[in-house]
């Protein structure tokens, strides 16, 4: 059907200068955004004239930016090479027609030119969905000397050229210095920043699970992943921007000519406009993204951005701050509240995790909230976009088809949304790439082949970041990041966090087994039933915790403990606030032998339980830190004692609490039972 259709469309060169006429005209060829533009039609390519039109005026207006921005000042004389792609373009998005393997590209091909022409054969694509991945050379991480990269295929990070703005366009490499300058830096070659956009901008699939977050008292590092990422965004995008123009421009000096779309070098659109989906879990993230997108953005290009102070009522405070302010703020909020620092700083803003924000790229102007259609980024929350999928399945008008043609997806502080639902990443990343239920608008003689064919997950990039490595995120990477270009992940060995437990208390581990990992939940409440809960079924003392890392274990447990008639009370995610208070009571007065506490409550509460006596963890927390602050909970217990249950499978838990090294030996050893002092 599709060889027919581009018979029918392009048997003369009339019907082609008709199309390419009916695209700049802008009461024919509208796509279903709220621009009513031709999906591809670049907006700003009248924004260089002399003429002051009214479209120019509304532009112009208001171009003063807040602080939020950087001071940014409009230059005049402007003409046409301060739009996108014009003084930038170079030869390197001029189509090679016999590119016909993966060899090393030279340094005039850029890697987002040779990662995207690249035509994957069939036995290609049958070897990427065996999944099987052979990481065959290791290279040491920049500042972590314990650390190392590892990847797949050839190793690109010894070749990286350190005098070809590392595959950056030049006004952002320009920029981009400046930034890295003005900041106090003085070495920007060895800098992380760089190292890791090195990493991003070879295309490969990257996990990223050591990042210390900046919640963490890890804010410099993770500056410099945001940057690198922030910067690999923009250079996509405007690379996109400008291969599309330069095409435009082609297409127009050629009207009348025959066969002028049967090069190759025209197929450079994918289904819909956007190109990355940023996936971040809560709206206070979003606003520090975005921020450091529009700064990050050169001058010339984000003279007018609109909607500003909508994003920032929506998205931070409602009031702009200074950085002193906000230090000030966050000093004020820190003395009066009992919370640990870190739960002060992720949760002293927007808590909202049901959002989405559209960018838009036009030349010299930025719009936010822009359709999603005509957006070139979207930011959104697992949770926002969910909800949109849910409503285009019931909903036959509606459709999300803009995550048709996502060519870079970055999901960021990927623990944090861990505690959120990890289920809705699963979705999100299956709704990619699909092909589109209607057509948008877009010339179907100037899509990208692999796009049609069904292979656009096979050039997709995902940029996995976050603190720590779980099975879901392993697996997320393993199963649907399929990129023909290759993976990068980063390995790196566990001190553990059994120096921070302050009191002194004898912590006992017992390993349980299980045969497979789908049989460990089973294995894990056998052995509680039969093993643990003997000992404590008849306890007079009370002061029980129970602590458990999810919600299913939390149900179990409870269904458990009613059928036995136990005195307990229960702490999760989901228990009201008055409920929530009268347990804690009920405990703390032994009215209450037993509290069964979840690891969610304690990540968006973080409750000090008084009257402990005895910990039992009945599985590992995922996030390290909750391990030493839930057995400190102990302090001031006379008969104190810890039991921690564990199998084989928790392994990426257990390194983190008790060092790579301990659980190496506690997952092999003929023993089952270990203590820790």
């Amino acid at each position: 059907m599709y060889d027919n259709l581009l018979k029918k469309l392009g048997s003369g060169s009339e019907l082609v200068a008709n199309a390419f006429k009916r695209r700049k005209r802008e009461e024919e060829g509208k796509s279903d955004t709220e621009d009513d533009v031709s999906e591809y039609e670049l907006e700003d390519d009248n924004e260089g004239s002399d003429d002051e039109s009214p479209r120019r005026s509304e532009v112009n207006n208001g171009a003063e930016e807040s602080d939020l921005l950087g001071s940014t000042k409009k230059s005049e004389g402007y003409g046409s090479d301060d739009e996108i792609g014009a003084s930038d373009s170079d030869e390197e998005h001029d189509f090679r027609p016999n590119l016909e393997s993966n060899a090393k590209a030279s340094s005039t091909i850029s890697s987002f030119s040779s990662h995207l022409e690249y035509k994957l054969s069939k036995e290609e694509v049958d070897n990427l969905l065996k999944r099987k991945w052979n990481y065959k050379w290791e290279v040491p991480a920049l500042g972590a000397p314990d650390c190392k990269w590892r990847g797949t295929g050839d190793c690109f990070l010894k070749d990286v050229e350190m005098h070809e703005m590392y595959g950056l366009k030049p006004r952002l490499y320009k920029h981009w210095l400046d930034i890295y300058k003005g900041s106090g830096g003085n070495d920007f070659q060895s800098s992380k920043q760089r190292f890791f956009f090195s990493i991003c901008n070879s295309y490969r699939d990257v996990l990223h699970h050591n990042k210390k977050p900046f919640y963490l008292k890890g804010a410099e590092e993770d500056s410099s992943v945001l940057d690198a990422y922030v910067m690999h965004t923009l250079n996509h995008i405007f690379r996109t921007r400008d291969l599309l123009k330069k095409n435009y421009a082609k297409l127009a000096n050629a009207q009348g000519e025959g066969d002028v779309l049967n090069g190759e070098g025209f197929l450079d659109h994918g289904f819909t406009r956007p190109k990355v989906l940023i996936l971040l879990p809560l709206a206070s993230i979003a606003f520090r993204v975005v921020k450091r997108l529009i700064q990050c953005t050169p001058p010339k290009h984000k003279i007018t951005v609109e909607h500003i102070d909508r994003f920032t009522e929506e998205f931070g405070s409602g009031v702009e701050q200074n950085e002193e302010d906000e230090d000030d703020i966050e000093n004020s909020k820190r003395k009066k509240s009992s919370k640990p620092s870190d739960f002060q700083t992720l949760f002293g803003g927007n808590n909202n995790d049901h959002f989405m924000i559209g960018m838009k790229y036009m030349g010299r102007k930025i719009k936010l909230f822009a359709d999603f259609y005509s957006s070139d980024i979207i930011v959104a929350s697992p949770l926002g976009l969910i909800t949109k999928i849910g409503e285009a399945e019931v909903e036959k008008e509606k459709d999300v088809d803009y995550l048709s043609s996502i060519e870079v997806l970055i999901i960021d502080h990927a623990d944090v949304i861990l505690l959120q639902n990890w289920s809705h990443v699963n979705t999100v990343v299956e709704q990619l790439n699909r092909l589109p239920v209607k057509q948008h608008g877009t010339d179907i003689m100037r899509i990208r082949p692999w796009y049609l064919d069904g292979q656009a997950q096979f050039y997709r990039q995902t940029i996995l970041l976050g603190s720590h490595l779980n099975p879901d995120i392993n697996s997320l990477f393993n199963r649907h990041c399929l990129n023909y270009g290759g993976k990068v992940k980063l390995m790196c060995p566990y001190k553990g966090v059994l120096p921070k437990v302050l009191i002194p208390v004898r912590q006992i581990y017992e390993r349980f087994d299980a045969d497979s990992i789908a049989d460990a939940d089973d294995a894990r409440f056998q052995y509680f039933c039969k093993k643990v809960f003997p000992k404590i079924k008849d306890s007079i003392q009370g002061g029980v915790m129970l602590f458990v890392s999810s919600y299913f274990e939390f149900v179990r447990l409870r269904n458990f403990l009613k059928s036995q008639e136990a005195s307990f009370c229960l702490l999760g995610e989901y228990s009201k606030q008055s409920d929530i208070s009268r347990a804690r009571v009920w405990f703390f007065q032994g009215q209450r032998k037993i509290m069964l506490y979840t690891e969610r409550a304690h990540f968006y509460h973080r409750y000090k339980i008084r009257a402990m006596q005895t910990l039992i963890i009945y599985s590992l927390p995922e996030r390290k830190e909750f391990y030493p602050e839930i057995v400190n909970m102990l302090e001031g217990s006379q008969n104190m004692s810890c039991t921690v249950l564990f199998s084989r499978f928790d392994q990426f838990r257990l390194e983190r609490i008790v060092g790579s090294s301990s659980a190496k030996r506690m997952i092999t050893s003929d023993k089952g039972v270990f203590v820790f002092c």
